[in-house]
């Protein structure tokens, strides 16, 4: 994934206000996926290369302006889904049972009506 100067987007304080602006309206899936880039972030184990794509992809999933408004309905987290799970998949030998556990712990956080079973099924379409 090259940059396209996404990364000068990313920062901790721009993604959790990013997640609690949208959450709801980008919907589980996508939440997820960045939840699982973040934790992975965070992650000293994690080597730079993986940390660039990383950041590269949240930089976008931030960003105001993208290809698809995120507003637009039903269509508007399309794309940013698809550079997270195209980064996840990049790098997804980097991601541990704890950095999942991390993830799901947050996304429950944020989306209180979830079950195991939904939870489940996230993991089975992100993955």
């Amino acid at each position: 994934m090259t940059d396209l100067g996404y990364k000068k987007y990313f920062s901790e304080i721009s993604f959790k206000e990013k997640l609690q602006q949208v959450a709801e309206l980008a919907g589980a899936k996508v939440v997820y996926a960045a939840l699982l880039l973040y934790y992975l972030m965070k992650d000293p184990l994690v080597p730079l290369t993986a940390k660039i794509t990383i950041t590269a992809a949240l930089g976008y999933f931030i960003l105001p302006t993208d290809a698809i408004p995120d507003l637009a309905p039903l269509v508007g987290f399309s794309d940013d889904l698809g550079v997270l799970i195209f980064a996840l998949n990049q790098i997804s030998d980097h991601i541990t049972p704890e950095i999942k556990v991390k993830a799901t712990q947050q996304l429950q956080r944020l989306f209180k009506n979830l079950s195991k079973k939904d939870i489940h099924d996230l993991e089975q379409k992100v993955f």
